[in-house]
């Protein structure tokens, strides 16, 4: 098989259970853009109407080209690369000679989702540096592997070497003499692989359908995969997005028991080794041999970074679907909501709210704070409101008369549940959070590559490669957002692409330069001015992906300037802040990813050394005088 370049092409394609209806697309856009932002504004807290802050840096052209540029007066740091060693046991990068007892002592592989830590002790020039690791890229892994060749040429240590590769890490990192680095041996290092131990917990623990040959309880797994955005909860864990795992499964899905399910999560787009051909080394990773496996995955991941002893736990209150990001916020009663997207064409949007309250003063009492609540799906109307439908087995349709018997069933079937209430398809959910200084909640959808679903009001456009950016106002009752409310407002923040392209109905500010646009908006960060900073993922031939900065209020409302580029054939992710604001922990993955082989490689960033692989790595940004980046 060929594998084909994951930039903007793993998007599947649903197939929803009944047909879904759409709005005259006239008003979808013009009258739904700008009388539901009246709407949502007069809903808004005072202080979503304040002034902006500055800019802090002059915009980049997105016409530079394909390589790294930063604004005048900054400066960027490599952190960490792709088999750099978290133990002074473990040996330094070999690309010529890896293992995966090496790599599960090192920096996974194509790192994502970034967050970073306070420490304990509160020292600001340090902190814990946790990244995901969504997937590996053998012919830029491995030298004489082609992107044609398939998952058949690669040897089985090599195919080891890519389970090591995924996953997560953990590692403090030091500002030592104006320069961060790997705090090595630190006991907070950890890795976390495709083999690692997992707890599954919450309502479809020890269900049925998740026991397997080697796990009769249900209730523990190996490891994790496709992990790809994230979250921060209120009391300091990392919450991790398996968006999806149908790629990672081989086997003859046709012979294979629940046919339907299968069909659902698009494992019917397999072949006999999957993409990356797993199957071959652990039979657990073949849908015939081990049928239950794959329910095991498609979940999101807690784990503490401040305990390297506790496992990390699977959420199953969360549900199961291509989990993008999980990012939360606290309700004025205290109970904590996670906003959580289903990376794929057509899919929805949910939140979760749970049962118990945080308690801020007592982090153990929050350890199963995400077991018990309610998941929720999104339902658009044209009038500019959004109502969430709970997902609770015996409400509505959820009943044993159309094939769940609990609550667990639900759960594993997330999809199919929300099919059944009506939710409103969406074009590629992705970056999903809640701005922390006004409330409101802006999700990044990438688009569609192809329509084949009629638009919609939250979808408006009939061709939408570019992407949009929508925003939600949940009520404000004199307390703050209510993130729990039943129904929220909500408007079409950006429409995005090039305005001057004929046909695109692309909407940014209307004071917009001719450059000031972008493409298929990925993962959303804000940082403590409540500055949005938007990353991309495959824009198309007109640009190249990079990270940009929008405010959400005030006169320069929706007016993106171009902050950071990143290297050939990368994207970047989830920038993360310090908490003194003077440093921008950054994701860059999939260097050259557009490459057909590792010897024809379009850049060796950022070792550049001849015959070496480019590196997915993760840097900082800050200013060169050391002040904030505001």
């Amino acid at each position: 098989m060929t594998w084909p370049s994951r930039v903007h092409n793993d998007k599947g394609r649903a197939a929803p259970a009944r047909p879904r209806g759409a709005a005259p697309i006239s008003t979808l856009i013009d009258r739904r853009g700008l009388l539901a932002a009246g709407l949502a504004a007069s809903l808004a807290p005072p202080a979503a109407r304040a002034a902006a802050p500055p800019i802090g840096f002059k915009p980049l052209s997105p016409l530079i080209g394909p390589v790294e540029a930063l604004p005048e007066g900054f400066k960027r740091t490599i952190v960490l690369r792709w088999g750099d060693p978290l133990w002074s046991d473990a040996p330094a990068f070999a690309p010529g000679a890896l293992t995966a007892a090496a790599q599960a002592r090192q920096f996974g592989y194509n790192n994502d989702f970034t967050a970073i830590l306070p420490l304990p002790s509160g020292d600001p020039s340090g902190g814990l540096l946790v990244v995901n690791h969504e997937y590996p890229t053998p012919y830029l892994m491995f030298p004489g592997v082609s992107a044609t060749d398939g998952t058949t040429t690669l040897d089985d240590e090599q195919l080891r070497v890519c389970m090591a590769a995924c996953g997560m890490s953990v590692a403090e990192v030091r500002r030592t003499n104006g320069t961060w680095g790997v705090v090595v041996d630190s006991p907070y290092n950890r890795r976390i692989t495709a083999t690692t131990p997992i707890r599954i917990s919450g309502p479809a623990a020890g269900h049925p359908k998740l026991r397997t040959g080697a796990d009769p309880t249900g209730r523990w797994v190996l490891g994790t995969h496709d992990n790809c955005n994230g979250g921060v909860t209120p009391w300091g864990t990392v919450l991790s997005g398996e968006e999806g795992s149908a790629e990672f499964f081989g086997g003859d899905w046709r012979d294979a028991p629940d046919l339907e399910r299968l069909k659902r999560g698009y494992f019917t787009n397999l072949g006999p080794h999957g993409r990356y051909g797993w199957n071959r080394v652990d039979k657990r990773f073949d849908v015939g041999h081990e049928p239950h496996e794959s329910n095991r995955f498609e979940w999101v991941v807690e784990i503490d970074p401040l305990d390297p002893t506790a496992p990390p736990v699977k959420r199953t209150a969360l549900g199961r679907f291509a989990h993008e990001g999980a990012h939360s916020v606290v309700a004025p009663d205290g109970r904590v909501v996670v906003y959580l997207g289903d990376d794929w064409e057509y899919e929805y949007c949910y939140r979760f709210v749970s049962r118990d309250v945080f308690n801020p003063h007592d982090r153990a009492a929050n350890r199963d704070l995400l077991d018990h609540g309610t998941l929720s799906v999104a339902r658009f109307a044209e009038d500019g409101t959004l109502d969430w439908a709970p997902l609770v087995f015996g409400i509505g349709p959820l009943t044993p008369a159309n094939g769940f018997a609990g609550q667990g069933d639900v759960l594993l079937e997330t999809r199919r549940a929300a099919d059944l209430l009506g939710a409103t398809p969406m074009d590629s959910p992705e970056g999903y959070e809640p701005n922390p200084m006004t409330g409101r909640v802006y999700i990044a959808l990438t688009g569609v590559d192809a329509r084949t679903r009629a638009p919609n009001p939250a979808n408006p456009r009939r061709a939408n490669p570019g992407g949009h950016i929508l925003e939600l106002v949940p009520p404000d009752r004199g307390q703050g957002p209510d993130h729990a409310a039943d129904r929220f407002a909500w408007n079409v923040f950006a429409l995005c692409g090039d305005p001057a392209a004929p046909g695109s109905r692309a909407r940014f500010h209307p004071d917009a330069g001719p450059e000031d646009w972008f493409e298929a908006p990925d993962n959303l960060s804000f940082d403590a001015a409540g500055r949005m900073w938007i990353c991309t993922d495959g824009p198309g031939v007109r640009q190249h992906d990079g990270v940009w900065m929008m405010h959400t209020s005030g006169p320069e409302r929706a007016w993106p300037r171009l902050f950071y580029s990143p290297p050939p054939g990368s994207e970047c992710c989830s920038p993360a802040f310090t908490r003194d604001g003077k440093a921008m922990f950054l994701s860059v993955q999939h260097p050259a990813e557009r490459s057909p082989s590792l010897d024809q490689a379009a850049t060796r960033w950022p070792d550049f050394t001849a015959g070496h692989p480019p590196r997915p790595s993760v840097i900082v940004i800050e200013r060169e005088n050391g002040g904030g980046l505001a």
